[in-house]
């Protein structure tokens, strides 16, 4: 399967719905992608990941540094990640799982809720 980044907008939101395989070959076109929807000035950011059926450790390590980004210019970084009652989605959280970082992350099983929940002020 081909590696795909595609750019949406769901209200004040970006998104970037992402298919195929994030893994070392894959994963810098994804951080590009991160960093020009920031340059652009889009702080609330979805990453669709319902997608993506193969996700290896650089490709968790460009979500956490995608997340460090978004949380520098005091943006907010959400993934979309189905259950695990899909192929796709039980990957990706199997290596979240295992890892050890899913809780470092807003996770949605669908782009819907990711975009309309209010998102909470910052604390101090």
């Amino acid at each position: 399967m081909t590696f795909k980044v595609t750019d949406g907008e769901r209200g004040a939101w970006a998104v970037l719905h992402v298919s195929g395989e994030l893994d070392l070959l894959t994963s810098p076109v994804l951080r590009q992608r991160v960093h020009d929807a920031v340059a652009d000035g889009r702080h609330r950011l979805v990453l669709d990941l319902s997608g993506v059926h193969f996700c290896d450790s650089s490709g968790v390590g460009v979500l956490i540094a995608a997340r460090r980004l978004l949380r520098s210019c005091r943006g907010v970084l959400r993934l979309v990640l189905p259950d695990g009652g899909s192929v796709e989605g039980s990957h990706v959280n199997r290596v979240f799982g295992a890892l050890g970082v899913r809780r470092l992350f807003d996770v949605h099983a669908e782009l819907a809720d990711a975009v309309t929940e209010e998102v909470p002020p910052l604390s101090a």
